[in-house]
């Protein structure tokens, strides 16, 4: 752990913060209040700021990093700054990816508890979903009186881990009751409605009406069945009384920090908790929020979902890039990776948002090469700033933040656009991301995926936004295709209703909704020491 911390309360003073909102969960952590969205004192009065990133490669591309060190930098410049961000889940902790709570001197602090466990949401979360899980069972188990058809219960278990082993099991084995032998599986936490539906919520009041439109099935005669009509509402809402408070940290260098909710944005939508977002803009006059993955998952499903349900307008875009990204997209070839770099800087300005690219540096990149990607930024016309956060803290992005400032200024209020109209088809929808976002040419659902969306939009749910689950590793649904191709078909697996979040998840290719471990997993490297602390993260 970081000897440097200031305490909770330095914190909670440097936001000018009442202590009637604060409740301290040890010395470095706190919830806060959902009572302060209401005060009168604490009006809107931030600019928000999304950081988003080109294709990354497997091992990402710094956004993290980037982005704590861009808030860093926003207050070494003298400017009031807090980040927003996602609680890590323990399945890229301990699978391929590791922690996430940033890295160098850039990081969420104190880092080790937030990658695990960190204030309990995550379980609350799991234990919320399993819940509802059960409760099915019951239902089934005690006469099924709301005639729920066994085979077609659409809502799974949870576990934040890597688990390839529970992707597909059969419940009740041993019953002979309704829904005996009946096949379901588990999900991973970040997947779970229930992980949407709190970070979507904007109060209480909100996050139950969301829970209880959770769809979980059908009936027999082919009738939604929602959590409410189990009357698992109440009970989820107990187990998610703390949950829903965000997480007040702070960075390496003592930077207010929100840490709260943590969806992933390749089969979510993949951004913190609207309510983490709220208070940011009523703290501090820049908020800095991650958007998972690259401008064509996180970002876009932030302007196109989080946005219109919210309300909350972002003010610029930070699009985070790196010599190995653009590198690994041109097949080896720098040059030739400049067409996914030039594709996702028309993905930001698509929606009418101010782009400024970061360049975050790695130990190996070559001043040469570094001045390359500076040259082709300038030639599009893009603002752009070096990020050398991770070695050297909020100093290293001091002109990214800079640049930051003067970008917004110059752009105080821009015309933002979504990428479909909220009156347009699930089908028109569908079909504007791949071509308008991805590139694509047309798409093409299978079967099942046909049959689901017209049984969806026969309930009532054709005018949700659509949530594309896809690979992070391509602009395309082929994690290997590289580049920015053109002429190509999105393929559309299955579509699965979250009437709860409200979206309508739209899977594209081979997903995953459970990981598995790698062969040589981060777990094998974590443990502790003789005093207590977690090494190896």
């Amino acid at each position: 752990m970081n000897k440097d911390l200031l305490p909770i309360e330095a914190i909670v003073k440097k936001l000018n913060l009442s202590e009637k909102y604060v409740e301290r969960l040890g010395p470095y952590g706190a919830k806060l209040k959902l009572d302060l969205l209401t005060d009168a004192e604490l009006p809107v009065r931030g600019k928000l700021v999304l950081v988003t990133a080109t294709t990354p490669t497997v091992s990402g591309e710094g956004k993290t990093v980037t982005s704590i060190g861009l808030v860093q930098g926003l207050e070494k410049i003298g400017k009031k700054a807090i980040i927003t961000s996602r609680e890590p889940s323990l399945g890229p902790v301990f699978g391929m990816k590791g922690g996430a709570a940033g890295g160098g001197r850039s990081q969420v602090e104190p880092a080790e508890k937030i990658n695990m466990h960190f204030h309990g949401d995550f379980h609350a979360i799991t234990s919320a979903h399993n819940l509802l899980a059960a409760l099915i069972d019951s239902h089934l188990f005690h006469g099924n009186p709301l005639d729920l058809d066994p085979h077609a219960i659409t809502w799974p278990r949870a576990l934040d881990m890597n688990d390839r082993a529970l992707r597909h099991i059969v419940v009740s084995a041993a019953s002979k009751r309704d829904g005996a032998h009946r096949h379901t599986g588990f999900v991973i936490t970040a997947a779970s409605e229930i992980m949407a539906v709190l970070t979507l919520a904007d109060s209480r009041e909100d996050l139950r009406l969301r829970l209880g439109r959770i769809v979980i099935g059908q009936t027999r005669s082919g009738k939604p069945v929602l959590a409410k009509d189990l009357n698992a509402t109440g009970p989820m809402m107990a187990l998610l009384s703390e949950a829903i408070l965000p997480n007040l940290v702070q960075t390496t260098e003592g930077t207010p920090a929100l840490v709260h909710c943590g969806p992933f944005a390749n089969i979510a939508h993949g951004t913190s908790s609207v309510l983490s977002q709220q208070m940011g803009l009523r703290l501090a006059d820049y908020v800095i929020n991650e958007t998972g993955f690259a401008s064509d998952l996180g970002f876009e499903k932030y302007m196109d979902i989080v946005m219109p349900s919210s309300g909350i307008k972002p003010a610029a875009a930070v699009l985070v890039t790196t010599v190995q990204s653009v590198r690994n997209q041109g097949a080896g070839d720098l040059e030739a990776g400049f067409t996914n770099l030039k594709k996702h800087i028309a993905i930001v300005r698509g929606f009418n948002l101010p782009a400024i690219v970061a360049i975050n540096r790695f130990p190996n990149d070559t001043g040469e090469e570094l001045a390359f990607l500076e040259k082709y930024c300038e030639a599009q016309g893009a603002a752009f700033a070096l990020s050398e956060a991770f070695t050297k803290g909020g100093a290293g992005a001091v002109a990214l933040a800079e640049k930051v400032v003067s970008v917004i200024a110059a752009n105080p209020g821009p015309a933002l656009q979504t990428t479909y109209s909220a009156s347009a088809s699930s089908l028109e929808k569908i079909t504007a991301v791949s071509q308008k976002v991805y590139g694509a040419a047309s798409i093409e659902l299978t079967p099942q995926a046909e049959e689901k969306l017209a049984r969806f939009t026969e309930w009532g749910y054709g005018g949700l936004p659509v949530c594309i689950a896809k690979t992070q590793y391509s602009l395309t649904d082929d994690p290997k295709l590289m580049g920015a191709p053109t002429g190509w078909t999105l393929h559309i697996t299955d579509v699965v209703l979250s009437a709860g979040a409200g979206f309508l998840v739209v899977i594209s290719g081979a997903m995953m909704l459970m990981p598995g471990l790698p062969k040589a997993s981060r777990a094998l490297s974590i443990d502790v020491d003789a005093s207590g602390e977690i090494i190896g993260m």
